[in-house]
């Protein structure tokens, strides 16, 4: 005779966390990241004042943004905040991987594609760089898929349509 089975107890989640606070420091995400066949390609960053307020979020996501091109991932920055003035991202990126650029102040955008291997070593790195002003509409900006694919970003479009739906929606 056949008895049926007892159902089977739920899986225990684990135990409760010793704490849980609101910290200040941890910022919500405010990248776009592009996967193709479960692997990472491109990244969009849209810079927030935190990312900036503190020296170490500044070290912190300048690191970030290296480490997605060191790591071969294409890379598109948008840091519209001019503060703290004698700091950019784009800048630190450059020094991190030994680029030698001119200055460039924020606010900017910048976007970075990751090329083939270099026949001196390395990769190939594109780099589109432009300077913000305050009044004059935001730049298209290229945003590589890979070496050889890329789509045009119109920053004044999605920067009016992101504000109407914030304001009017």
């Amino acid at each position: 005779m056949r008895r049926p089975r007892p159902p089977a107890p739920e899986p225990d989640p684990g135990p409760e966390p010793d704490e849980e606070v609101a910290d200040a420091t941890l910022s919500a995400d405010t990248a776009l990241l592009v996967e193709r066949a479960g692997r990472l390609v491109t990244a969009v960053e849209l810079v927030s004042p935190r990312n900036k307020d503190r020296l170490s979020a500044r070290t912190a996501y300048a690191a970030a943004y290296a480490g997605y091109l060191i790591r071969g991932v294409h890379l598109l920055v948008v840091d519209v905040h001019r503060r703290p003035a004698a700091f950019s991202f784009a800048d630190e990126i450059a020094r991190a991987l030994g680029m030698s650029q001119p200055a460039l102040p924020s606010p900017n955008a910048v976007a970075y594609r990751v090329g083939g291997p270099s026949p001196d070593g390395g990769r190939f790195l594109a780099v589109w760089r432009r300077p913000l002003t305050v009044g004059d509409p935001l730049p298209q900006m290229r945003l590589p898929l890979s070496a050889d694919e890329s789509v045009t970003v119109e920053l004044e479009a999605t920067y009016r349509r992101a504000t109407e739906a914030a304001y009017l929606g």
